[in-house]
């Protein structure tokens, strides 16, 4: 099967139910890199910088007026993801997580976030590899964002957390040396550039919409 060149501009609704229901292989394009690199540098330069940068040389919220010195940054982000690792119940079906994993990498592609392609490169190797994170059901917070859901998702990325491999449940750690990947070293930005974000209730309401075509034709069909 041809791989989906993810730009962060163009995907499709067949695209998406093609990746997260057919298993399509899906590869980062050469202009999405582009764009990531560019911004990349940008978030780099400021975390450099004497500015305060809110998320990266600041803490979060009620934190923002504290400042963490360069030797802290990578550990910032790092800890922002452990931290907000806190869903609990039932994890979301294979289905649920993969159309997760492949919206966070496509919004991640756009190149706004400030992130390196290779953030996105491991996400969509774990998506074509079948090798899923447990992402607890409920946790989000919704509309100001599906952070804990997002935060399972990425404890994966840097070697923690939990994974599904065949069916198996095992930790991050193992999950991705079985594979062979590194995990991630976050930099600047990454963490809250991974966390930011309603993906979770957006691949699941593109889920249920996908459903609900399929009852309404059903409903033509016996009508």
């Amino acid at each position: 099967m041809k791989p989906l060149l993810l730009t962060g501009r163009d995907l499709t609704l067949s695209a998406f139910h093609a990746v997260v229901g057919d298993g399509r292989p899906v590869r980062l394009s050469s202009e999405a890199k582009v764009r990531m690199t560019a911004s990349y540098r940008v978030v780099q330069r400021l975390a450099a910088g004497p500015d305060p940068v809110y998320g990266v040389t600041t803490g979060f919220g009620k934190l923002a007026n504290q400042r963490i010195p360069p030797s802290d940054i990578r550990k910032l982000q790092l800890n922002l993801i452990r931290s907000h690792a806190a869903g609990v119940d039932a994890p979301l079906t294979r289905e649920e997580t993969r159309a997760m994993m492949l919206l966070r990498a496509n919004v991640l592609a756009c190149g706004h976030s400030g992130v390196r392609p290779l953030v996105v490169e491991l996400l969509l190797t774990l998506l074509n590899r079948d090798i899923l994170p447990v992402i607890p059901c409920r946790g989000s917070v919704g509309a100001s964002g599906d952070l804990a859901p997002l935060a399972h998702l990425a404890l994966v990325l840097v070697g923690e957390g939990e994974a599904m491999v065949k069916g198996r449940r095992q930790s991050g750690r193992a999950a991705l040396a079985m594979a062979g990947l590194r995990p991630l070293t976050l930099q600047a930005k990454e963490g809250l550039s991974l966390l930011n974000g309603t993906q979770a209730m957006l691949a699941l309401g593109l889920l249920a919409l996908r459903r609900c075509e399929h009852l309404v034709d059903a409903a033509d069909v016996a009508g």
